[in-house]
């Protein structure tokens, strides 16, 4: 079973260690777009990374997270062998954007992230990158674990990173009654998401291998359920978390903690709650329940490795931090024990984290404490 032996993010609030901060004192990141920019769009806010305007920004934000990642891990990719899997949903759309809107040249060399990497990781034997819309990150890890069980790699590191586009902001806008100033998961009133920036980097190891010990990586369960483009399914939601924990051997009463996918949307938290009811609470489970995105918005393709980041701070000082903005939970949460205005003490113990995409791209992955 691989270990965890390094993990890292960058969100609107900074570091992983600001976010966690950020998250148990219950702060939104959200910032305000100017009135103009915010009736055009039909958006009122977004969570944007301090100074990231400049063409290459998620590029460059993945290369922040992945040397810290390597550095906190001690890997060194010219004596070992290491494959980097990097998870994206819009890719260097930004990059694209404003190349058209500029009339300048596009560089087709820009648009992946291989050189990005190659400049963090001198070394690194080699890099996949996979557009699996809001849930990449999680698929990322998967293949990462996969390829330190199957010994193709010393070491896997699974990355992401995501930076807001004006098309994704328009058709956020296009789906609302009315812009949205914060994203309120699970909230009875919620009026919709937003995006965030983010980028993380997870450093998945064998067992075996010497250095840090975050938490042992058990499974992260996978479907496809292509139901609908948009809409989320129930159906392929629980077989992401059944296949999860078939993987790992679990059951699923015994899942303390579930860091959930939340968007604050009219489909997806409903969706994901009867999921949770369906799975864990059928088998007697009655795990604490969290979300991010109304800290540091709807990061795309990082989302389910800035949760992974989340959990695993969480796992090391046994708590679990509340759900920002949330007020009054939708009815369908009725018997889903979210957590509230301020951090819970859990000891560590099996923790869950949900990433749910378009077209039913779903990675649900499991946590605990390693030995």
């Amino acid at each position: 079973m691989p270990v965890i032996a390094a993990s890292t993010q960058l969100t609107c609030f900074g570091d992983g260690s600001r976010t966690w901060d950020a998250l148990t004192q219950g702060r939104c990141g959200a910032r305000p777009f100017d009135p103009t920019t915010a009736a055009r769009l039909n958006v009122g806010a977004g969570y944007p990374i301090a100074g990231g305007s400049d063409p290459g920004r998620a590029a460059g934000w993945l290369v922040t997270v992945l040397r810290a990642a390597v550095a906190q891990a001690g890997v060194d990719a010219h004596r070992e062998r290491v494959v980097v899997v990097v998870g994206t949903g819009l890719r260097q759309l930004a990059d694209v954007e404003h190349w058209a809107l500029t009339a300048t040249p596009c560089p087709v060399d820009k648009l992946h992230f291989g050189s990005a990497v190659r400049a963090a990781l001198p070394g690194v034997r080699d890099i996949v990158t996979l557009a699996n819309a809001c849930s990449a990150g999680g698929h990322a890890l998967a293949m990462a674990q996969d390829l330190v069980d199957a010994g193709e790699a010393d070491v896997a590191v699974a990355a992401a990173a995501d930076t807001t586009t004006l098309s994704m902001q328009a058709m956020i806008g296009r789906v609302a009654d009315r812009p949205t100033e914060r994203v309120r998961p699970f909230d009875r009133d919620r009026t919709g998401v937003l995006l965030g920036d983010g980028a993380a980097a997870v450093v998945v190891a064998p067992a075996g291998r010497a250095g840090p010990r975050l938490a042992r990586l058990l499974a992260t369960g996978l479907s496809c359920d292509a139901v609908h483009e948009t809409a989320p399914d129930v159906g392929g939601m629980t077989r992401a978390m059944r296949d999860a924990l078939h993987r790992a051997d679990r059951e699923a009463r015994d899942v303390r903690v579930v860091v959930a996918h939340g968007t604050g949307t009219a489909l997806n938290d409903p969706a994901e709650c009867r999921a949770i009811h369906e799975v864990i609470l059928a088998d007697r489970g009655d795990p604490w329940v969290t979300a991010l995105k109304g800290a540091i918005g709807h990061t795309s393709g990082a989302a389910a490795l800035c949760g992974v980041d989340v959990a695993l701070r969480g796992l090391r000082v046994g708590a679990v931090p509340p759900v920002v903005g949330l007020g009054v939970p939708l009815a369908e949460a009725d018997g889903v024990r979210l957590v509230r205005d301020r951090p819970v003490a859990v000891p560590g113990s099996l923790t869950q984290v949900n990433s749910f995409g378009f077209g039913g791209v779903n990675a649900v992955t499991l946590l605990e404490p390693a030995c």
